[in-house]
């Protein structure tokens, strides 16, 4: 049921304003989407570079895993496998794009210094080593760039589903109320102008009578 709005000069007024900042609102929010469109076609290349790098580092990598299988073994390379493992640290942030809070991931940098001694160690085992490590760093790129992406897209979606709430209901809905109010008061004015006149002619019937009247006295 629509809302009853009292044909008044004030909520005249009242709804004036409220469509300028409805239509204000609606161009704010349509450049920020098509900002936010830019910066996710351009998350898109990210995340297509990050997605064929992955693919090309996971190739190598599996095929120097299996070279070191076939060339120091597999007990050698397990062994390897059970040694200590270093603390990966990630370095995550948070970045204001657009007004949107969006995570901001750094692969981490692995240091030079194996967590094993390459002593007892294969050429091969240590190319795996090396070509995994890798891997890890392209698989948080990737974990990085889709989860920025994601968050843009779903921004898209929100900002999108209110300029249309805009467009297409709130504006609509705020100029029909202009109309009709205009239309009551227009209507009023009419009246009002119309009684006006019927007063003002008889008024002057009055006054023309009595100048009659004191003629032929």
């Amino acid at each position: 049921m629509a809302e009853q709005i009292a044909p008044t000069r004030s909520n005249l007024l009242q709804r004036r304003d409220q469509l300028r900042l409805a239509n204000r609102g609606a161009d704010l929010l349509k450049r920020k989407r098509d900002a936010l469109i830019g910066e996710f076609f351009g998350l898109v290349k990210e995340s297509l570079e990050a997605r064929r790098k992955l693919t090309e580092t996971s190739k190598e990598a599996y095929f120097s895993l299996f070279l070191a299988n076939a060339w120091d073994g597999p007990e050698a390379v397990e062994s390897l496998s059970l040694a200590e493992k270093t603390q990966l640290d990630i370095d995550v942030g948070i970045e204001n794009l657009f007004g949107v809070k969006v995570p901001q991931v750094k692969a981490p940098k692995f240091n030079t210094d194996l967590p094993f001694s390459p002593i007892n160690a294969g050429a091969r085992t240590l190319e795996a080593a090396a070509q995994f490590r890798k891997l890890t760093e392209a698989l948080i790129q990737v974990a990085a760039t889709e989860t920025r992406l994601r968050r843009v897209g779903e921004e898209i979606k929100k900002t999108s589903r209110r300029v249309n709430a805009l467009e297409q209901i709130v504006i609509p809905g705020v100029a029909r109320q202009i109309k009709d109010i205009r239309s009551v008061l227009d209507q009023r004015a009419l009246e009002e102008i119309t009684v006006l006149k019927r007063i003002k002619g008889k008024l002057q019937a009055r006054e023309d009578a009595k100048k009659e009247a004191a003629t032929s006295a």
